[in-house]
């Protein structure tokens, strides 16, 4: 395939559907083509990132739109055939949407249970009141979602282990165990894509101590420029003094790819 047949094929690559044949073909073109290169890192930074948007907070005006919610819901009951024509749309993006295993599904299951009883209860409960009954459904969904996040982690699939980033990315107030298991994507997984996202969901969670070392840690074991960029920036931008040591011996690496060489100098300059 020539450039521009294979870039139809980036897409593929990122999300990890491409056929090895295909994504061979796609690594010795970018070996050899700096501009395809860099559109990929692109692509490959924009795809992490999308995953990392935060979640929309639920506004004050959330009780008047559940009601109008539920009347156009009645609404829509009126008729039995549109009924069945919403009931099979909802059914089809169900199947596409919740996950394929039945252990994920059982606990998005009873986050989604979780969160359902705590939205009752909240849309009930007297303004400003205490509820330590809803304090502990937060805490469970939370351990929940955790759970869900470090088992898609250790899927074969890059897609899963994708969502499994992604998911964590989500989290508020990521556990260690969470945390130790981003670290470990972002050292050891076969898919750069993953790498790369693992990349941007750590950022998000910087300020402690552990992600930081890891980071820094995770910079001389890496092989694909992608990565060593992605992480290049990270450091720089969070002005972690301490990678300074990192990416001097980075440079001194005969066998360093001269993209990552004039970015390791350049992020060394800013940070001593």
């Amino acid at each position: 395939m020539n450039g521009h047949e294979l870039k139809e094929k980036f897409a593929e690559y990122l999300t990890g559907e491409a056929d090895e044949k295909t994504r061979l073909e796609i690594q010795t073109h970018l070996a050899g083509c700096e501009e395809c290169r860099l559109e990929l890192e692109g692509l490959s930074a924009l795809w992490a990132k999308l995953g990392v948007l935060p979640k929309e907070q639920p506004g004050p005006g959330l009780r008047t739109r559940f009601y109008a919610m539920l009347e156009a819901y009645k609404e829509g009951m009126a008729g039995e055939t549109a009924g069945r024509s919403i009931g099979k749309r909802l059914a089809a993006w169900l199947e596409k949407a919740l996950p394929k295993k039945p252990v994920h599904q059982f606990v998005l299951s009873l986050a989604m249970l979780a969160v359902g009883l705590a939205g009752g209860w909240l849309i009930t409960a007297q303004r400003g009141a205490a509820n330590p009954e809803i304090a502990q459904l937060r805490r469970e969904v939370r351990d929940m979602n955790r759970m869900m996040a470090v088992s898609l982690l250790d899927e074969p699939s890059p897609s899963d282990r994708l969502k499994g980033v992604n998911w964590s990315a989500r989290l508020g107030e990521p556990d260690a165990k969470t945390i130790q298991a981003l670290l470990r994507t972002l050292d050891a997984d076969s898919s750069v894509n993953v790498r790369l996202a693992a990349v941007d969901a750590l950022y998000l969670f910087y300020n402690q101590p552990e992600v930081k070392e890891g980071l820094i840690r995770s910079l001389s074991g890496q092989t694909s420029p992608l990565v060593q960029i992605a992480l290049i920036d990270l450091l720089v931008e969070i002005r972690e003094r301490r990678a300074a040591e990192a990416l001097k011996r980075l440079i001194g690496d005969e066998k360093l790819n001269p993209d990552v060489k004039k970015r390791a100098e350049i992020g060394l300059a800013q940070l001593i």
